[in-house]
Formats: C-alpha cells, sequence, structure tokens
C-alpha cells in the first residue's frame, strides 16, 4: 500500500533520473517513488519544475501547510480519472437546489451521528456527557430537508458548540481545557490539536477523491466558491468525529501529548515539531486500523472506508443508490 510522506525540514524536493530526493542541511533523503501517494510538506520547502512533472507522471499529490499548522493548498496533478459523465452528473447535482440540499442534509446527518456516536460511547464509560447527548438529540430533531443550507449548517454549528462542551469532561485534563473553539489562530492547547487534526483529515479525503472519477471543486453543504476545494470539506464532516476527535482523545489520555508539545506564540498556541509528528503517527495509525464493517461483513481500514464513502457519491450521482452516510456502529 502507498503511503503519505511528511516534511518537516527546510530543502529542496528534486527529482534525479526516476528517483526523487529531498535535500537538507542534513544532506540527501531518497524518497521511494513507487510507495509514495503524497507528500504532505510542513516546512519551508522548495520544488523544482522536473520534480513536479515527475510527480504529474506518478499521480503523487504535495499538500502545504502554513505557519499556523493550517492546510493552504496543493499540488494537484491532472486528473487520471477525468470523467466528463461524472462531472455533468455533479454540476447537475449541484445547480438543482433540491438535490443539493439533499447531500446537504445527509453530510450534516452523518457527522452528527456520529458524534451522538462518541459522545455513546464515552458515556458508557462512565464520563459525564449525557446532558450533551440530550441535547444534540433535541437539536438534531430541527434538521430537516425543508431547512436551507444555511439553516442546516446554523442548526449543526449548534450541535458542534454542544459537542466540544463535552470535551472537558471526556478529558478531565485541565492542561488540555477546552473553553471555546478558536480556529485562526487558536488560542489553546485543544484548539491547536482540533485545528490541526481537521487539516489532516481534509488532505486525506482530497487525496482519496483523487483516486476516483468525482471531481474536487464542487462541493454541496461547502458551496463551490472561490475555494478551489470543497467537495473533500463536505465528506469530512462524517468522519472528523471518528478519527481527529478520537486520536485527539487518545493522545490526551494516553499523556502521549503533553504540554511540552506545545509552543506559545504571540497570536496563538501551536503544535511543536516533536508534538506534530506523535499526532501524525497516532492519526496515520489510525487510518490504518481495522474494524468489522458490518454490511460487508469484513474488516476493512478507515481509509480504505473514505473511498468507499466516494464511491457510494458516485453511485448517487449516476443514479444508481440513493446515498446514506457512512454511521459507526460501536
Amino acid at each position: 500500500m502507498k503511503k503519505t510522506i511528511y516534511i518537516f525540514n527546510e530543502g529542496e524536493l528534486h527529482r534525479k533520473n526516476n528517483t526523487l530526493f529531498f535535500e537538507s542541511e542534513e544532506g540527501k533523503k531518497y524518497l521511494p517513488v513507487e510507495d509514495i501517494s503524497e507528500i504532505c510538506i510542513m516546512g519551508e520547502v522548495g520544488a523544482s519544475k522536473k520534480f513536479l512533472e515527475f510527480c504529474t507522471t506518478h499521480q503523487i499529490i504535495l499538500h502545504y501547510f502554513n505557519y499556523h499548522e493550517y492546510y493552504v493548498g496543493s499540488y494537484y496533478p491532472r486528473e487520471h480519472y477525468n470523467s466528463g459523465y461524472m462531472l455533468l452528473r455533479q454540476v447537475e447535482y449541484y445547480l438543482d437546489i433540491n438535490k443539493r440540499k439533499e447531500l446537504a442534509y445527509k453530510f450534516i446527518d452523518g457527522s452528527v451521528k456520529n458524534i451522538l456516536n462518541v459522545l455513546k460511547y464515552y458515556s458508557n464509560r462512565e464520563k459525564a456527557v449525557q446532558l450533551q447527548v440530550d441535547k444534540i438529540i433535541e437539536l438534531e430533531n430541527k434538521l430537516n430537508e425543508e431547512l436551507t443550507i444555511e439553516q442546516m449548517m446554523a442548526v449543526e454549528g449548534n450541535i458542534r458548540e454542544v459537542y466540544y462542551g463535552a470535551f472537558d469532561n471526556i478529558l478531565e485534563n485541565d492542561t488540555f481545557s477546552f473553553e471555546v473553539r478558536t480556529r485562526r489562530p487558536p488560542q489553546n492547547k485543544i484548539n491547536s490539536l482540533i485545528s490541526f487534526g481537521n487539516s489532516l483529515m481534509y488532505i486525506t479525503v482530497l487525496s482519496e477523491i483523487y483516486k476516483t472519477h468525482l471531481d474536487p471543486r464542487i462541493g454541496y453543504l461547502h458551496s463551490t466558491n472561490n475555494r478551489r476545494f470543497t467537495l473533500n470539506l463536505d465528506v469530512a464532516e462524517i468522519f472528523k468525529p471518528l478519527l481527529v476527535d478520537r486520536v485527539i482523545f487518545t493522545l490526551i489520555a494516553k499523556k502521549m501529548i503533553q504540554a511540552k508539545h506545545f509552543d506559545k506564540k504571540i497570536d496563538s498556541i501551536l503544535l511543536n515539531e516533536e508534538g506534530r509528528k506523535i499526532f501524525i503517527a497516532q492519526y496515520e495509525e489510525k487510518l490504518q486500523s481495522t474494524f468489522l464493517h458490518k454490511e460487508l461483513e469484513r474488516n476493512v481500514s478507515y481509509r480504505r472506508l473514505i473511498r468507499m464513502e466516494l464511491y457510494k457519491l458516485e453511485k448517487h450521482f449516476m443514479g444508481e443508490k440513493d446515498y446514506d452516510p457512512f454511521i459507526s456502529k460501536w
């Protein structure tokens, strides 16, 4: 299975014949082309034209993060699974407001139900989150396809606010008290973890979209606008509670991430390089871990599950089978 390469140091990416290498002050490090699906660049890294041409030929995506650990963009090689038919179907479902609202609702519904399942998991482990469960169910009952997409997103925003209010009871760790959700930039440690994890989730979904016939520029919950990619944001909503949030809870509960793994800046608190490496290692482990898929009656990895979600969307656009989001059963 091809894997993701993460680069934290400053340097240059080059091509030499049929190989790639990263050159930094520490010297040259050769990268096994046949094993790479994507490269995530966290540091100041330059890339030559020959290198980019080579990435295009071998369908290697480059994802860039900025100083605040935010995903800022990708070098997305020309789509090798381009489908004019699929593009037309995606556009049709975007322009038809009822079809678009149906999909937007499904993405939010999947997200909310997975949020509830995460909370119920911890409630069964004697964490005091029943108040938030009850409040979210009350808000969930207000969601329906008759609402505008903006109204759906407002309800979803209220649900997520209640959900985040349960984090302190789940974590029971004063070092990682939640306080309030802050994004750009994050103002405390738990917000830094959430923002970094969400960025990883967005690029994971984007990379899986690249392996399908779908066009990532056409989103339904998140408007297709000046942002280059939006479909990955839609699909990520379903998986953030199951992957990002569960990884955060694990890292803190097992004391793998501690106060020493953060740097306080003038306007923010960010993971330092060691902290990012620990987070990424746990995140990648989670993506590769498997579980018994009740419908398929076999084990699948979470990364494979994301691809399967995209295949379900393809069938929806082709009119073969209505899309229903993945809902965890544990």
